[in-house]
């Protein structure tokens, strides 16, 4: 995260911002309820980085017509293009730092990750 937090400095976006931004992705619309989950964020916890987000025009929410009470969201082009554009530069900053690895190493290492985080996201712990 440390590596990452100074490209989301020079876009204006916290780490929350940038989860919600990747999180919606190009896929259909999406409630608040299930971004929050999808995210495994309090869905009251996020409301303000989507005021934020929505200010500044990277998303938008809409009534739900099949049920009035359900926001859905969306990606605006300029979200999509903020998104992809800071994934890039966090992409190749981690590049700088994987490359230092051997390949063995740089595999070991990225399998560790994936497993530590497969592990705490059903870990009930959290």
């Amino acid at each position: 995260m440390a590596a990452e937090q100074p490209v989301l400095d020079a876009h204006g976006l916290s780490m929350w911002g940038y989860v919600v931004l990747s999180a919606l992705g190009d896929t259909a619309l999406r409630t608040q309820a299930a971004l929050a989950a999808a995210i495994n964020a309090d869905k009251t916890r996020i409301i303000a980085v989507l005021d934020d987000l929505e200010s500044r025009e990277l998303l938008t929410r809409r009534p739900d017509p099949k049920d009035r009470r359900a926001r859905l969201l969306s990606l605006t082009p300029e979200g999509r293009r903020l998104r992809d554009s800071v994934r890039e530069e966090i992409q190749q900053r981690e590049e700088s730092w994987l490359g230092q690895l051997a390949d063995a190493d740089r595999e070991s290492f990225l399998r560790s990750l994936r497993t530590l985080s497969e592990v705490s996201r059903r870990s009930p712990e959290r």
